[in-house]
């Protein structure tokens, strides 16, 4: 860059008076980058002298300048990860794992007792969801109309406890006594019509293969191939990952959990129990809330709450594995100390919801040992704190978290991660372009 001054006024009042100088910088941009700086000539009034008249004095002078080019960030550095957290709305984006550290390695760090599993305090937190739901249904039965909104988040809150329960019993974490464990979990969600032994062999596998191509069985990126094989399917997906993805879960527990093809046959069996289970419930409790409160009781006392647990399980689940900085890998790539560490996401959320929820967005300790009861995993996480620190994504819930989750994590590139639908269709992303302009930035 260089920089010329010219055509600067040097005034005088007096005859004993220093001169005053004024500057006023004018820049002009060229294609050069070359920054033209000129002192405009002013004159300023002061008090005439005895021998009368302001004294002007004119200089010119160049001055050559040059400007040291400023590196930017490495890819892999703080500065550029610190950036990378304020645009996703992230609290900390964690450095590369290396690639010689195992999860044994990282298991092996954790205290013994977040494994140890408490009776008391297992069914502390099924008294926790009993009563905290309860208490929803009893305000639903009460509020007034403008208040039922506020009624239905903490019922579907409250409910959302029960998958929970029915979580923990799934990964062995719950009792010692397995049978237990089993008819536990299976009453925990029948509430929310779900299948516990179809659930259970689903997630299991997305614990062994979380964020691995094709083979994770809770949510990935979209395939290009399958994102332009047709108009209608495009459309669909579209409102899919974007408006509707906080309730994207009822499509995943849908096309997942009802279908004794993408079973194992030594499977099947304890599907059909699970799947009974859940029409039983649908055949005898359905009509009795109906025949007690009518249709409008059903979508007042049933279905506006399981819309509501469907909201936190497809938050949490997006929240914990999805951002534009943490890769899906092949088979051949994949790491399972990289994704289960470095691709699951802790974030904080108001303290009431993480109580009614008991700590299941404490998610990173789960993912490094799914046999951490949920009642451990702080302390869990403490440890994981104190010892893989660096590598860890945090956040604190925001809108900016949520803005770049349903605006940019689409559709899967190996170089970028993500291609966001509004990059490869433009002219009929309009969904996407709606929630970039009325969703909130706030982080």
């Amino acid at each position: 860059m260089a920089c010329k001054f010219a055509d600067s006024m040097f005034l005088c009042s007096g005859p004993t008076q220093r001169p005053i100088r004024s500057q006023r910088f004018v820049t002009h941009s060229s294609p050069a980058s070359i920054c033209h700086l000129k002192w405009d000539s002013l004159l300023l009034k002061g008090s005439n002298n005895k021998k009368g008249g302001l004294i002007p004095i004119k200089r010119t002078k160049a001055i050559q300048a040059v400007a040291v080019p400023v590196t930017p960030a490495s890819a892999d550095s703080a500065e550029y990860r610190k950036e990378l957290a304020e645009r996703y709305g992230f609290r900390q984006i964690g450095e590369p794992l290396p690639d010689n550290v195992t999860l044994k390695d990282v298991i092996d760090t954790l205290p013994k007792e977040v494994f140890e599993i408490n009776d008391m305090k297992a069914w502390t937190s099924v008294l926790t969801s009993v009563t905290s739901y309860a208490l929803g249904i009893f305000m639903i039965s009460k509020a007034p109309w403008y208040l039922l909104p506020l009624a239905w988040a903490w019922t579907g809150t409250a409910v959302t406890g029960f998958f929970v329960i029915g979580h923990d019993c799934a990964h062995k974490s719950f009792s010692k006594n397995k049978l237990l464990e089993d008819i536990v979990g299976t009453l925990a969600f029948l509430p929310l019509i779900y299948p516990y032994e179809p659930w259970r062999f689903k997630h299991d596998r997305h614990h062994a293969k979380t964020n691995m191509l094709e083979a994770d069985t809770a949510w990935h990126p979209v395939w290009e191939e399958e994102f332009q094989s047709s108009p209608l399917l495009r459309k669909a997906i579209m409102f899919g990952y974007g408006p509707f993805r906080p309730w994207m879960s009822i499509g995943h527990w849908w096309i997942w959990h009802f279908d004794l093809k993408k079973f194992r046959p030594n499977e099947v069996e304890r599907v059909k129990i699970s799947l009974a289970c859940v029409f039983a419930f649908m055949a005898i409790g359905w009509p009795l809330i109906i025949y007690k409160t009518g249709i409008i009781g059903w979508i007042k006392y049933w279905l506006m709450p399981w819309l509501g647990y469907h909201f936190w399980m497809s938050t949490f689940t997006m929240v914990h594995h999805t951002a534009p900085h943490i890769p899906f890998k092949s088979a051949r790539e994949w790491n399972a100390a990289q994704a289960q560490l470095n691709g699951t996401v802790h974030c904080d959320y108001p303290r009431w919801i993480e109580i009614l929820c008991h700590d299941i967005n404490v998610h990173i300790p789960h993912h490094v040992s799914s046999r951490i009861p949920s009642y451990n995993l702080r302390a869990a996480h403490k440890s994981i704190q104190e010892n893989w620190g660096p590598y860890l994504n945090e956040a604190t819930w925001n809108w900016r978290l949520m803005k770049t989750i349903m605006t940019i994590c689409h559709v899967y590139n190996k170089e970028k991660n993500y291609i966001g639908f509004d990059e490869i269709a433009p002219e009929e992303a309009s969904p996407i372009t709606f929630l970039k302009r009325v969703m909130p930035d706030y982080a």
